[in-house]
């Protein structure tokens, strides 16, 4: 069991919205596909969870968007925490297991 804790963040109706404005092939972003898995520290309790993710929500959101949109002109301004989660559901998981007998690797290789 690795010492991290997951998010998986799924769009809600605001991001799309602001996903359709963008794109003028209809096709938008679809919250029951496959999401991002983000690992973050481990926590005890839900409300430990939400204080970790009020202290990085940014770096995901950033990361929302760039998936959809790669304009940061284009991007919502003033995104807060409170906008974080109206445009998102969040899914916490306290338990990450690693099955891989191998080492973790970043896109750069490091581990």
């Amino acid at each position: 069991m690795l010492n991290r804790g997951a998010i998986i963040v799924r769009p809600k109706q605001p991001f799309l919205d602001w996903a359709a404005q963008l794109d003028v092939t209809g096709h938008l972003p679809n919250p029951n596909d496959e999401q991002t898995v983000y690992l973050i520290p481990e926590y005890d309790d839900d409300i430990e969870a939400v204080r970790i993710l009020s202290e990085g929500y940014d770096v995901i959101f950033e990361a929302e968007l760039e998936g959809w949109h790669t304009r940061q002109s284009d991007w919502p301004k003033n995104r807060t925490f409170a906008m974080f989660r109206e445009w998102f559901d969040i899914e916490f998981h306290s338990v990450v297991e690693d099955l891989c007998e191998y080492a973790i690797e970043d896109d750069e290789g490091e581990a």
